[in-house]
């Protein structure tokens, strides 16, 4: 387990909202490393559009990283009935 948990903390995974002005990457560990909005997109001034972007990205990443855990689980989980 603990081997698996390592692996998925060093695991990076990125999602892109907004036609990719805003991208938001994420360990597998479910920590958030860095998010990048594109200077269009600021200086737009679009307050719901921004925010928007922001929350899809993040829906986005989380999803990727649960995923991607999940996937991971699998291996430790095989064979004994677990929903994972």
């Amino acid at each position: 387990m603990k081997k698996i948990q390592k692996k998925l903390a060093s695991k990076k995974v990125e999602f892109s909202s907004a036609a990719g002005q805003v991208t938001v990457k994420m360990s597998c560990d479910m920590k958030p490393h860095s998010i990048t909005i594109a200077p269009e997109l600021i200086q737009s001034g679009n307050m719901k559009k921004i925010e928007s972007a922001i929350l899809d990205a993040f829906k986005g990443v989380l999803n990727e990283a649960q995923a991607a855990t999940a996937n991971d689980m699998k291996s430790l989980t095989a064979g004994m009935g677990l929903p994972f």
